[in-house]
């Protein structure tokens, strides 16, 4: 199979939202009035971001996630994306389910392939993603300020818990390595929360590389600190409610290693003022998601990560670096 046929046969569609989609040497995007474009990109590398033999339907689906993942920080509507897919050979099977799970996603969220490239060579996907913000609405980082708190959405750590089991790190229970296999393999982005904290959230971003890492980059944004409560974060790992009581806890520093630096989340951590807190609330449940306050926005700067009780944890842990050591 040619690349063209390949094209044609999984990935051309008609086009809904884009002037013109796949077929020509560009996509054409019209924003509506009085809108911005929102416009990311993400690449997934195989041996680094996934593993071989990972299912192809699970990592079509996580290829659009992440990148939606980025609007949903933004507050963006998605619009369209295009596609570049580097592909050791063109196996028909496998290139059906990475189609069937990248456009499921992409339905469900009314965001369409307008374009891309394929290639042969080892397996790397790229996605760029375009959405839509009304003009001076966008979620940022820069806008924290002393005094906001400082939330999460969903659950953080299963992603890593489920990478730490299938490295033979720890082991887990059945049921709860599945539940935390499916945190790491289809993750949920957040896109109708990101649209429910404009004008709410002072600032925004989606936790991919691990918490402490990615708020870091919202408090050097805004020119301020903040204190983290790590006994909050460690009861956002959704695995342990399906623990039995035969089964040994979590140690606390492995639970510690995968809410606060784990990484592969998606979920948003966000900023708001203390006075929006009924705000926040509504639209979680507007959402449709959870989300849980974890720390206060301060004047000094640096990240303090606390214990129950006001303690400053003994341990550092080190948000994923994508030119460090796997």
């Amino acid at each position: 199979m040619g690349e063209f046929d390949l094209i044609r046969r999984f990935f051309q569609r008609p086009v809904r939202h884009a002037a013109l989609g796949v077929g020509d040497d560009c996509a054409l995007l019209a924003p509506r009035p009085g809108m911005q474009l929102a416009i990311s990109s993400d690449m997934l590398v195989e041996g680094r971001h996934f593993f071989a033999d990972v299912d192809p339907a699970a990592l079509g689906h996580k290829a659009l996630a992440v990148n939606l993942s980025d609007l949903a920080a933004c507050g963006a509507r998605p619009l369209a994306f295009t596609l570049a897919l580097a592909l050791p050979r063109a196996d028909e099977a496998w290139v059906g389910g990475f189609a069937q799970g990248l456009l499921a996603l992409a339905d469900v969220h009314g965001c369409e392939l307008i374009g891309g490239d394929t290639t042969q060579g080892p397996l790397n996907i790229c996605i760029t993603v375009f959405g839509e913000v009304p003009a001076g609405q966008a979620l940022l980082r820069s806008g924290a300020r002393p005094g906001d708190d400082i939330y999460a959405s969903g659950t953080l750590g299963d992603a890593r818990l489920a990478l730490e089991a299938m490295l033979g790190h720890v082991a887990l229970p059945l049921e709860a390595l599945q539940a935390a296999r499916r945190r790491l393999e289809r993750p949920t982005p957040r896109v109708a929360l990101g649209l429910a904290l404009r004008g709410i959230a002072s600032s925004a971003l989606d936790v991919s590389d691990g918490l402490t890492g990615d708020l870091g980059h919202i408090l050097r944004a805004s020119g301020v600190g903040a204190t983290l409560d790590a006994q909050a974060t460690s009861q956002l790992i959704a695995a342990r409610a399906l623990f039995t009581s035969a089964d040994s806890s979590l140690p606390p520093d492995l639970l510690h290693q995968c809410t606060l630096a784990g990484g592969d989340d998606y979920e948003l951590a966000f900023t708001a003022p203390a006075s929006r807190r009924e705000a926040v609330q509504e639209a979680a449940r507007h959402a449709g998601v959870p989300v849980t306050r974890i720390g206060t926005v301060e004047d000094a700067p640096g990240l303090r990560v606390v214990d129950g009780n006001g303690q400053p944890l003994a341990a550092r842990y080190a948000s994923f670096d994508h030119f460090g050591s796997i």
